[in-house]
């Protein structure tokens, strides 16, 4: 047999392991985005409630909606929009997950191995998994913060039409084209200093602390590489990924979803640190944590279907646990 005709005789994952890793990465994350997708609405209007610059520019403010905590939030939103607007923007989430998370994923699973040198069966030192975790999550939200962009503009849509306010989009690809006839190539990556800086932080906490825990209870306690052990080591992702992520997000979501002018720059900030003193200021340290509970509430069954779904086709694909 030849080598052409022995390589096509190997299983896909071993032809193409990048490519067979980023598929069923990008596999894994949307069903974990369509199953917490409703809770990721919910934190994105509680983190625009009472935005301190918005009411201080009079053209950019709409009639004043009462401030509603996450469970009127969620329910307003059925009540007031439709039981289906609680899915509203999960397409562009979809598409920015099979971006975000299959480029993240094979990112740091290359640094980790082959860059940063982990040898299978020790323990990886922490600040190379740190290094790994917000490296790979720098670079995977870079290529997917257009579909980011978007997917916070359309979830804002329901609290336009309720402000008496035009609705800007008739669907997803028709955002895409606006903002890029807006705002051109730049527009699209509007937000996306935050944007990047959010998903470093989320990621230490998401990849770093997943990877860490998981390895720390395989070499030092009873625990075999199974179900339980990834639900463990997912519940402790989760909970890390909102604690360092939601400031970030905060500052990314107000930057994204505020009002531009023809160059593209925006009406309210000027940059995220601008954005971030400004909300500090004007509603106090803890606003930066608005939306930190339906944070963690998505992030922690987001983590848990997302890596347990990821390591069981892994498994069935005859990949390598993560």
């Amino acid at each position: 047999m030849s080598p052409a005709e022995e390589e096509r005789s190997l299983p896909l994952p071993e032809r193409w392991p990048r490519a067979s890793k980023f598929a069923l990465s990008a596999c894994a994350a949307a069903v974990a985005e369509l199953v917490t997708f409703p809770l990721d609405l919910t934190k994105t209007r509680l983190q625009i409630q009472g935005e301190a610059a918005v009411r201080r520019d009079g053209a950019a403010a709409g009639p004043a909606l009462p401030y509603r905590g996450m469970l009127r939030t969620a329910a307003g939103i059925a009540q007031e929009e439709g039981v289906r607007k609680l899915w509203q923007g999960a397409t562009p989430a979809v598409y920015r997950h099979i971006v975000y998370t299959g480029v993240r994923m094979v990112t740091y699973e290359q640094l980790r191995d082959s860059v940063l040198g982990r040898v299978q069966g020790e323990s990886f030192p922490l600040w190379k998994a740190v290094v790994g975790g917000m490296s790979a999550g720098a670079i995977g939200q870079f290529f997917a913060s257009p579909t980011d962009l978007v997917k916070v503009q359309m979830q804002m849509e329901g609290k336009r039409k309720l402000e008496g306010k035009p609705l800007r989009f008739r669907g997803v690809h028709h955002a895409f084209l606006k903002i890029l006839s807006e705002g051109g190539i730049r527009g699209l990556w509007a937000g996306w200093v935050p944007n990047v800086q959010r998903a470093a932080l989320v990621n230490l906490g998401d990849l770093t602390t997943y990877d860490s825990v998981k390895h720390f209870l395989l070499l030092n306690t009873p625990l075999v590489d199974n179900s339980v052990t990834h639900g463990v080591s997912s519940a402790c992702s989760g909970l890390v990924a909102a604690v360092l992520g939601t400031p970030a997000d905060v500052v990314k979501t107000r930057i994204m979803n505020q009002p531009r002018d023809k160059q593209g720059r925006g009406l309210l900030y000027k940059s995220s640190m601008d954005c971030l003193i400004q909300t500090v200021q004007g509603e106090g340290f803890m606003s930066l944590y608005k939306g930190f509970i339906p944070t963690w509430m998505r992030m922690a069954p987001w983590s848990l279907v997302f890596w347990l779904t990821y390591e069981q086709i892994r498994r069935m694909w005859g990949v390598s646990s993560f």
